[in-house]
């Protein structure tokens, strides 16, 4: 199972910080975490950036345990 960690935006519209998805590579987990957030985690993954451990990532990366998965909105200030 690999870790998600949702941050700003995303965490609001989950309503979680971080959980654990069992997933191949990183469209298998969005796509779960997708299913299990609803609409509103998805609208927010759409504008969001997807690293893995520290890294930008590809949905086709692959991912395991020892990986985890940040969702990364767009932050906005002034």
């Amino acid at each position: 199972m690999t870790r998600i960690l949702l941050l700003g935006p995303a965490r609001e519209a989950a309503g979680v910080r971080d959980d654990v998805i069992d997933g191949a590579n990183v469209a298998d987990v969005l796509a779960i975490a997708v299913r299990r957030y609803g609409p509103a985690f998805q609208e927010v993954l759409s504008v969001s950036k997807v690293w893995v451990n520290g890294e930008p990532s590809s949905p086709d990366q692959s991912v395991g345990p020892q990986d985890e998965v940040v969702v990364l909105p767009p932050i906005s200030g002034g």
